[in-house]
């Protein structure tokens, strides 16, 4: 005895509705997760920017600075040693506030002395994936992340 496995059309189109609609609910879940990964990338290259300023500052014995320019950010020497050029550039929008500096207007660079401690800073990144806001701490320089937001 043969047993046929039939479906109607009302059954198939049904399933399809179903996948369908299961397909519609999981691609803004997908782009979120997505644009959270940007927004960590963006914040984890940073972070990476200090602890290359931090530990240079320490190995080398003398000032870095993080200074800010208008295509992103870029670390390098306070006083370059003779032939020095060299410098790590990061492209990124970043903002920042130095809420210690003695000025109003304090230039947008960011020191780091060679005992390895910096100045506190509050820097704050705006993109399409979203944003955050980082304050670093003077003795660590590791970052206290106050807002973060995926889009």
């Amino acid at each position: 005895m043969q047993r046929w496995l039939a479906f109607t059309l009302v059954e198939i189109v049904l399933a399809v509705f179903i996948l369908m609609l299961l397909l519609l609910l999981a691609v803004p879940s997908l782009s979120g997760v997505l644009a959270n990964n940007r927004l960590r990338r963006s914040l984890n290259g940073f972070n990476n920017l200090v602890r290359q300023a931090q530990e240079r500052s320490v190995a080398e014995r003398r000032a870095y600075l993080i200074v800010w320019r208008e295509k992103g950010v870029l670390l390098r020497p306070e006083v370059f040693a003779k032939g020095q050029q060299t410098s790590t550039t990061v492209e990124l929008k970043l903002t920042l506030k130095l809420p210690a500096a003695l000025t109003n207007k304090p230039p947008a660079e960011w020191i780091f002395w060679p005992s390895g401690t910096c100045e506190p800073a509050t820097v704050q990144f705006k993109g399409a994936a979203g944003s955050w806001t980082a304050n670093y701490l003077p003795l660590t320089a590791r970052p206290e992340v106050t807002s973060y937001v995926a889009r």
